[in-house]
């Protein structure tokens, strides 16, 4: 989908700010909400009812009121994106918080730039440009600083398990973003959402049930409806629509620094609410790894940016 920016004037700016502001807050909140979900039910269950949901209501409003439904080759796009952003990306991070903790699953989210750098030295024949190299260096030792004291958790068969879905959920994002990229359409962000959030939903809960990851209805706890409740709501309704609103009005530069407090948000309240360690090493190679992000992120934009001046 093209996101196409208009000029606009102070207010609405205002406006889009305060949306931008609202993303990088209940962002950071739903990997606690997501932790505290999956501490009272199975998670691949939890996302599925989240996302199912969610996408019932977007869906419901725009045939109320008469939206075009997607097309040919866009149903295509909208299953893609479905499968990559909301099936693996959104059910592996929410499985991957019930092995370990929110803050370390929201700073393992934020490592996705690090993947289109990868992605893109195999997939495409253009130079990376030496900036966003060295981001992906200091990203990745970021990292290594991060699970210096978790060691010996690597012993863990579930820690090490949290890890794996959780850096494979960063990475199907990655190409979920490359693919938007490539395969952009006009057709509504909002609706196109919604249908993907249900294809999701669905296939997730049917997932849950076929393996039996599940628990009945009657028996999910409140703690767990809760925290379906707040992830779809604040989560899903209006943080995404928040984001998509922020992203018609402001600079992409602008847009990225939700990818940076996110996981701030998640770590402060994790700490706060689940007594999740906070030491100076998750902190200082959390700042290494954003920081490293930033570096590819910028070095990236300010590459396409000189592609187009050129072109």
């Amino acid at each position: 989908m093209q996101i196409i920016k208009p000029a606009i004037g102070s207010s609405m700016r205002t406006k889009a700010l305060f949306a931008l502001g609202v993303v990088c807050i209940l962002w950071g909140t739903t990997w606690v909400a997501s932790k505290q979900g999956v501490m009272h039910m199975p998670a691949l269950q939890l996302a599925g009812f989240r996302q199912l949901l969610a996408g019932a209501i977007y869906i419901i409003f725009f045939i109320a009121t008469g939206a075009k439904w997607p097309r040919g080759r866009e149903w295509y796009v909208i299953g893609v994106l479905s499968i990559l952003n909301i099936l693996c990306s959104n059910g592996l991070t929410t499985w991957g918080v019930q092995y370990i903790s929110a803050g370390l699953g929201a700073i393992i989210a934020a490592t996705f730039p690090l993947w289109m750098v990868i992605i893109g030295m195999f997939s495409s024949g253009d130079r990376i440009p030496s900036a966003a190299l060295k981001g992906f260096l200091l990203g990745f030792a970021g990292i290594c600083v991060i699970f210096y004291e978790h060691l010996e958790d690597f012993l863990n068969p579930e820690f090490l398990f949290g890890i794996a879905i959780s850096f494979t959920a960063s990475w199907t994002w990655a190409v979920g973003t490359v693919f938007t990229k490539k395969e952009a359409r006009d057709f509504n962000p909002y609706f196109s959402l919604g249908l993907q959030m249900f294809m999701a939903g669905a296939v997730l809960i049917i997932v849950s049930y076929v393996t039996g990851a599940t628990i009945p209805i009657n028996q999910i706890p409140w703690q767990a409806w809760t925290a379906i409740l707040y992830l779809v709501v604040f989560g899903s309704v209006i943080a995404f629509a928040a984001y998509l609103y922020s992203l018609q009005r402001l600079s992409v530069e602008l847009m990225s620094i939700y990818a940076y407090i996110n996981p701030i948000v998640a770590v402060i309240l994790g700490a706060v609410l689940f007594n999740e360690k906070l030491t100076m090493f998750i902190i200082s190679g959390g700042a290494i790894t954003l920081y490293g992000v930033w570096m590819i992120s910028h070095a990236l934009r300010k590459d396409a940016r000189e592609k187009d001046v050129l072109s």
